[in-house]
């Protein structure tokens, strides 16, 4: 919640307690518990009217996937620009491969390679660093 953990609350209390004084401070924490009960009231008169809207789907609707810390944006642009059926079974995975290049600098090496004898020497470059 917040990132709060109890000893960072009772420091804000104890905060409270200085900065209100003990003539205030009963007057401020019946209007903090006043606020969180109608906010409790207000969470729970959404979730019975969603209930109340929805029938006997609402305990059918599966809750996590419809939080919003698990959307992947990547996924979900991915899944906007691709042609595929969405609800068709997932296929084996594809790998991206680069485009070989014949005539790399790696492949002419490689080649070179393959073609020495058995008691050639490969060849020395001076100038390399």
């Amino acid at each position: 919640m917040f990132g709060l953990t109890f000893e960072k609350l009772l420091i804000i209390g104890v905060i409270a307690v200085f900065l209100l004084g003990p003539e205030r401070l009963p007057h401020y924490a019946a209007q903090l518990g006043k606020f969180v009960r109608s906010a409790r009231d207000f969470a729970n008169g959404a979730k019975n009217r969603m209930r109340e809207e929805m029938g006997p789907d609402f305990d059918d609707v599966d809750w996590q996937k419809l939080d919003p810390r698990q959307y992947d944006p990547r996924r979900i642009i991915r899944d906007a620009l691709s042609d595929a059926d969405p609800f068709a079974e997932p296929a084996a995975p594809v790998v991206a491969r680069a485009a070989v290049n014949e005539n790399s600098a790696y492949l002419q090496r490689k080649r070179k390679r393959e073609a020495l004898g058995a008691d050639e020497v490969a060849p020395f470059d001076s100038e390399a660093t």
